[in-house]
């Protein structure tokens, strides 16, 4: 009876220790991000009213500029794409900077400064007995019981204050960075039509480089095959009178030629739309590519819905080089293909284990890869670093 009513007891209050100090230890993990960026600000605005007549040249206040975007994104969590340069909107952006930066950065020194000094004027009470600058030492310190404990409850109250302004003061003015350095309606407008002026341009680049393709592999492949088929059909025929033997091999032979030009033609077929893909749909594509690939792969396709022929073909194609990326150059021992659909996107993930620095700009079908995409105004996302993992993400919209 008596462990029973223990049970409950013990069991209610263990489970409340790790979650404060996981509570306690994130706080201070705010607290330190936010102390950082709020220093390095100040240290930045100090620096933007010393040069500001060299960072008046358009160039170098773009640089400036997004430098700050990149941190002021990084700390609030949200992607920061590069930005068209607007030199009216970076010299509004500077003088905003001087303006904010300064006192923002001086909050955070004054509180940090004055919470590292409180352990030098406790172990130094003899010399300061009355320090005015400790909010919480407001007492005349005359050893050391009475210096301890003001001591320590100086740096709990300090760090609690910083903890609590320091946070959302840095949240403050990132968000007053991103909202002045955001580009306008007309900006953006701008940046959408560029882009699909550039997309549009490799696509019809892309297609010119498929048709290509394909009429190579057509002249070079079967048509070379069809004419030397009718070659040997005809001289089959001129023989068949006089030398019936001599003309059935040559039928045989155009027969195995025949095989061969419809091997080929079913391959260049297979480039331009998979017939596999009409078969089995994407999931029995994919679940098929694994089956061939020379690394093991593990294929987890989710719920899709309805989707597009076009996007079937992108998202086939990018699994397809992904993977004979993987077997060619990643050295991997295992691989991952993963599909889902959010809302009207359908992303693709291919994953490996090998060793990384996948590069879309030194090729390897990575730019093929990120070209389809654009063609459907997808995107393509590749984190390689050194060492692995390898991860692909394609992300292709549906409607």
């Amino acid at each position: 009876m008596r462990s029973s009513t223990l049970l409950p007891y013990a069991g209610g209050r263990t489970p409340r220790a790790p979650a404060l100090l996981r509570a306690v230890r994130a706080r201070c993990t705010a607290a330190w991000r936010a102390a950082r960026y709020l220093l390095h600000t100040l240290a930045t605005a100090v620096a933007t009213v010393a040069a500001a007549p060299l960072l008046c040249v358009p160039s170098r206040t773009q640089r400036w500029a997004e430098r700050h975007r990149r941190r002021a994104g990084a700390l609030l969590g949200r992607p920061v794409e590069p930005h068209p340069r607007a030199a009216v909107r970076n010299l509004r952006w500077l003088v905003i900077q001087a303006g904010t930066g300064l006192p923002a950065g001086g909050v955070a020194l004054l509180l940090l400064g004055t919470l590292l000094l409180t352990p030098a004027i406790t172990l130094l009470w003899w010399a300061f007995p009355s320090p005015p600058w400790l909010p919480l030492m407001s007492v005349h310190l005359t050893d050391w019981g009475t210096a301890v404990p003001h001591g320590l409850l100086n740096v709990a109250g300090l760090a609690a204050l910083a903890a609590a302004v320091l946070p959302p003061l840095a949240r403050a003015h990132a968000r007053c960075c991103l909202a002045v350095l955001a580009p306008s309606p007309a900006e953006h407008l701008v940046e959408r039509v560029t882009e699909l002026t550039r997309t549009r341009t490799d696509v019809l680049q892309a297609h010119s480089a498929e048709l290509r393709r394909i009429e190579r592999d057509l002249h070079d492949g079967t048509q070379a095959r069809l004419v030397a088929i009718a070659v040997r059909l005809a001289v089959a025929g001129e023989r068949f009178a006089a030398d019936p033997a001599g003309a059935a091999v040559l039928v045989r032979q155009a027969h195995a030629e025949t095989e061969d030009a419809m091997t080929e033609l079913r391959s260049v077929i297979r480039t331009i739309y998979p017939p596999v893909l009409a078969d089995q749909g994407l999931p029995g594509a994919l679940r098929t590519l694994a089956t061939r690939s020379c690394v093991p792969t593990r294929v987890d396709v989710g719920p899709l819905g309805e989707v597009p022929a076009a996007v079937e073909a992108v998202a086939y194609f990018a699994v397809t080089e992904a993977l004979a990326n993987v077997a060619r150059h990643s050295g991997a021992s295992r691989a991952s293909v993963r599909v889902t659909r959010e809302g009207p996107l359908l992303r693709t993930v291919i994953a490996d284990d090998g060793t990384g620095g996948a590069d879309a700009a030194r090729g390897s079908g990575l730019d093929g890869m990120r070209r389809r995409a654009a063609a459907l105004d997808g995107s393509l996302g590749i984190s390689s670093p050194p060492g692995g993992p390898t991860v692909v993400t394609v992300e292709l919209p549906c409607a």
